[in-house]
């Protein structure tokens, strides 16, 4: 089967090693070499090269994602890729020699409802103690379900899914969460034959009470998926009631604590409250404690952070309660950036006379839908009539006045008045019109989804890292069909496309 590689990478300290290391499995491994590997660069801020291995294989590009979360950068990867399926790895996992011909025979034969393939991952133990608490909790992921460590899916089913959500900024819930709304659209998901390797990476001394950060993400899980999320998801029931009572009692002691010395009733609540407080503490640390290794240096970090984590993660669960009040279902890009003629208008060459603009079949309501769905809208078009004399500047803003009299409020509206020859940015197959309304409309390109009728919108899209889809007119050559990654009949079937099975309203 035809995949592309997907590898999201942050620039950590031992990328040097790990990332080379994978690139270089992935060429030597026995079997069909990938299409093509996409690395995704999500620092957030250029930094030094990435470090490639000289390939003689598959071809290796490497995207720029902004530094906005894996979600976001798996994002940027897939839509990037043009074939049928896409296999999401690690950037410090260890592939086996046999794994491409392993993934191959994996995909091959999958029926049609079959939107996903799961690899299965081996977290090696140390090979001289027992592991530490944190060790203990990544070798969990040799039985966590869907996790993108390792996972394939149909590039069909994450165009219809919207891809990630990207509101999961941290490696964590994004897999199990595209996995829910994959199963739930009625895709299924598999458990392949093919096994990699998953070293535990370097963690600090407070690496357990930053990791409480996911009680956040729990929240939009809860919101979006509903109470039996957990259950669905493979996971047991958590400890955050124990980490709210914990908290609970050392906030009473700390309050009646001023009140001790002035009566007996205010020492005895502080009394209890801090017994309480004590013992829960000390049972959720000698619970980390007894599996070993035992250390001094690691006992001295359980205790430590035991008695960090419950405030942490009670701090954290409120967080989310308010960060994700309103949170509603993912539905892929945040703003819809479309062309101007034989788009959303028709096609009158150098048009500058308001009264001949025709909206095109559908414009109005494919708009109206997008706005209901609180996507944001904008317009980018080439006009070379205004270098060529034919128009002025002034004609084209009378002319989209009167689009959106017909066609509603757009947001932001780019255009390029430069001609062919001119060498500039900004005009279409380069990507500067795409980036200028994103940046205008607060997003980033790979944020935007572009709707166009000729190849060099779709063009300018992959430029700018958006993602872009064709609706053909009777102009459209075949070899722009042909090569266009998503096409729609009509702007109503783009949107569809857009809000990713969203329910119509």
């Amino acid at each position: 089967m035809s995949h592309t590689v997907v590898i999201p990478t942050i620039g950590r300290p031992s990328l040097r090693v790990t990332l080379k290391a994978l690139l270089t499995a992935l060429e030597d491994g026995a079997g069909p070499a990938p299409h093509e590997i996409i690395v995704v660069d999500d620092r957030p801020a250029p930094g030094a090269p990435l470090p490639l291995p000289p390939s003689a294989g598959p071809e290796i590009r490497v995207l720029r994602s902004g530094g906005r979360g894996p979600a976001a950068a798996r994002n940027t990867g897939w839509r990037a890729a043009t074939t049928e399926w896409v296999a999401f790895l690690d950037d410090d996992v260890v592939p086996g020699p046999k794994w491409p011909a392993r993934l191959a025979a994996d995909l091959a034969g999958l029926p049609p409802e079959v939107g996903g393939s799961q690899g299965r991952v081996t977290v090696p133990p140390p090979d001289d103690r027992a592991p530490t608490d944190w060790e203990r909790n990544t070798a969990a992921l040799a039985d966590a379900e869907w996790i993108t460590a390792d996972m394939a899916y149909r590039r069909g089913v994450l165009a219809e899914l919207g891809g990630f959500d990207e509101r999961f900024r941290r490696a964590y819930r994004e897999d199990a969460d595209l996995a829910l709304r994959a199963m739930d659209a009625g895709h299924g998901l598999v458990l392949g034959e093919r096994r990699l390797t998953h070293p535990v990476r370097p963690a600090g001394f407070w690496a357990s009470v930053r990791a409480q950060a996911g009680n956040a993400d729990d929240v939009l899980m809860w919101r979006v998926h509903g109470p039996d999320w957990r259950r669905r998801a493979g996971e047991g029931p958590g400890l955050l009631r124990r980490h709210a009572a914990t908290t609970a009692a050392g906030l009473l002691a700390l309050a009646a604590l001023p009140a001790a010395p002035r009566g007996r009733g205010g020492a005895a609540v502080a009394l209890t409250a801090a017994g309480a407080w004590a013992g829960l503490t000390g049972r959720f640390a000698y619970e980390r404690i007894r599996p070993g290794p035992r250390t001094p240096g690691e006992v001295v970090r359980m205790l430590v952070t035991s008695t960090a984590i419950p405030p942490a993660a009670v701090w954290h669960r409120l967080r989310g309660l308010a960060v994700h009040r309103r949170a509603r279902a993912w539905g892929g890009p945040r703003a819809v950036l479309f062309d101007h003629d034989d788009t959303l208008i028709r096609d009158v060459p150098y048009n500058g006379d308001p009264a001949r603009v025709e909206p095109m079949p559908g414009a109005r309501r494919a708009l109206d839908r997008l706005r209901r769905h609180g996507v944001r809208i904008g317009v980018v078009s080439n006009q070379s009539g205004i270098a060529k004399g034919h128009i002025t500047a002034g004609d084209v803003r009378r002319v989209n006045a009167r689009v959106e009299e017909l066609l509603g409020r757009i947001d932001v509206w780019e255009f390029c008045p430069h001609d062919g020859g001119d060498g500039c940015a900004c005009r279409k197959p380069r990507p500067g019109l795409i980036e200028r309304a994103a940046e205008r409309l607060g997003v980033a390109p790979s944020d935007c989804a572009v709707i166009g009728d000729i190849g060099g919108d779709l063009e300018a899209a992959a430029a700018a890292g958006a993602r872009g889809i064709l609706v053909p007119t009777d102009r459209t050559r075949r070899a722009e069909v042909a090569r266009a990654r998503e096409t729609a009949p009509t702007l109503d079937a783009a949107v569809d496309l857009v809000l990713g099975g969203r329910r119509r309203r």
